[in-house]
């Protein structure tokens, strides 16, 4: 008797020491994740865009640029530029970004004072972009092992079911680069585009929170999506960043040519 219990006991164990997969025909974590990363994977889209950078006090500075995307031949990876057109301090200011599926990105910042574009290196995706409370690594989604993902539960944000994913850096090297201990991203059922996402810094603190608002249909037949306003706070500095889209045109034609370095210092 005494050695059928422990049999029980042994097979009851084996059992609860099994992670839990996702049941046939649903999606796992990885797979949301995968969803998440391509549905703004739009062809080609021009934008002018408005970012407003409010301290702690409550005092705002305002800035405008423009920005071309393109998505690469592969069907997987981007092409980005953003010039910045106003205020006089940041006129000029240009940020390139050429994503690679088997390598680092490609990264590049002209700043008008120096007359000359620097080439941004992994450790640098942890640093402010132009000033904002958004990192470098955050301007276009990192790839989705850069993270190991669990699938938590679901929640309602915004009135949409979302998913709520752990995303947790896949090696101290990703750690020390974007500057996350982890992350918690609440994605859409409906269209996995992210509402919310929570960082947390290396030493488990919260560190940042995004929301992503007025998602928008941008290519019904690819069911690419686009949030046309987003705001990131800075719950350790008080600071917060938010940026809206103000003008949109998706699908224009768009040269490989102007995601070049040469390009970004024409002012």
């Amino acid at each position: 008797m005494n050695l059928k219990i422990g049999v029980i006991l042994g097979s009851l164990a084996a059992l609860l020491a099994v992670p839990a997969f996702a049941a046939p025909g649903e999606l796992s974590a990885r797979d949301i994740m995968e969803k998440n990363f391509y549905v703004t994977k739009i062809k080609t889209l021009k934008s002018d865009s408005t970012m407003i950078l409010v301290n702690d006090k409550g005092q705002t500075r305002e800035r405008k640029s423009t920005t071309l995307a393109k998505l690469q031949a592969n069907g997987v990876d981007s092409s980005l530029v953003v010039k910045f057109l106003t205020p006089a301090d940041i006129k000029g200011t240009g940020f390139l970004q050429i994503e690679h599926s088997d390598a680092d990105d490609d990264q590049w910042i002209y700043l008008p004072a120096l007359k000359k574009s620097r080439r941004l290196v992994a450790n640098n995706k942890k640093d402010s972009f132009v000033g904002s409370d958004f990192a470098y690594g955050d301007i276009l989604l990192p790839k989705v092992d850069t993270y190991k993902h669990t699938l938590l539960r679901s929640e309602n944000v915004g009135g949409h079911n979302c998913y709520v994913i752990e995303s947790l850096p896949a090696d101290d090297s990703v750690k020390r680069n974007m500057g996350y201990g982890k992350k918690f991203s609440w994605i859409r059922k409906d269209n996995f585009l992210e509402s919310k996402v929570e960082y947390y810094d290396v030493g488990g603190r919260l560190y940042k929170t995004q929301t992503a608002t007025e998602h928008k249909l941008i290519e019904p037949d690819t069911k690419r999506w686009l949030a046309l306003r987003r705001e990131m706070v800075n719950h350790q500095t008080g600071h917060k960043t938010i940026i809206t889209f103000d003008k949109i045109q998706p699908g224009i034609p768009v040269a490989d040519a102007e995601f070049t370095a040469r390009n970004i210092e024409r002012e």
